[in-house]
């Protein structure tokens, strides 16, 4: 469901707050043009993420889930001049339309996409040392969340900061008896939160262009050295 003044409201802060910006319209024609999925964050909500990447300083960010790249650029242009984002993303087609995008944007020599299942990606960057992160965006592969906080454990730099979308999934985060594998994914994954020491969390309901949904919002206290991450097995969709 999205209501009319939801999309309205959105536009205004739009308009107003991000203005025009030739390089994310090129991403959604691009990615539109390609029958991506609409699903990409708002204008409004890439500023936001921005921000938050800006404002903690990030100087490496792991994102799973690229799709066209849009996500992407708003924390890209985040990063100094040395920083560094490495994506990931398991459609091939969805990562050619990104590195385009990113070419487009200038953004190339800032953003590396890794092409596969992440939970496949993730013990090769443990094992190249390429991090630790200090800022991490979860926006795909929602069955698989609880396995993949454990690996922004292990990644993360002191003081890292988490932010994972689509956490409310238009109310039905609250349905404790859902078959819904996205909705499992996501409960294990907030029970894990719930007590984890070394984690700070909130999250917030969001309304707008993209219907009713919200953000998780987190912060890594103490992260963990300890060897890969066993508990939290792979789920298949």
């Amino acid at each position: 469901m999205v209501e009319p003044v939801w999309t309205e409201i959105d536009s205004y802060f739009e308009k107003k707050l991000v203005g025009a910006d030739p390089a994310l319209a090129a991403c959604l024609r691009a990615s539109a043009d390609a029958n991506l999925p609409d699903i990409q964050v708002s204008p409004v909500q890439g500023r936001l993420l921005h921000l938050i990447a800006k404002l903690h300083g990030a100087r490496r960010i792991l994102e799973v889930g690229t799709l066209g790249g849009y996500s992407a650029i708003c924390l890209a242009r985040a990063l100094p001049p040395d920083g560094k984002l490495i994506t990931l993303e398991i459609d091939p087609k969805h990562a050619d339309v990104a590195r385009s995008n990113l070419d487009h944007a200038g953004l190339s020599d800032k953003v590396e996409i890794r092409l596969g299942p992440a939970l496949d990606s993730l013990p090769k960057i443990a094992s190249e040392g390429a991090g630790p992160f200090d800022m991490f965006f979860l926006d795909a592969d929602r069955p698989n969340n609880r396995a993949y906080l454990d690996w922004v454990l292990r990644l993360s730099a002191p003081g890292a900061v988490l932010v994972i979308d689509n956490v409310v999934r238009h109310g039905s985060v609250v349905d404790a008896s859902s078959e819904d594998s996205s909705v499992r994914g996501l409960r294990e994954m907030i029970d894990a939160l719930a007590s984890e020491r070394r984690v700070t969390a909130t999250a917030i309901q969001t309304v707008g262009r993209k219907g009713y949904d919200g953000f998780l919002l987190a912060q890594i206290d103490a992260p963990s050295r300890e060897k890969a991450p066993s508990a939290a097995p792979r789920r298949r969709t």
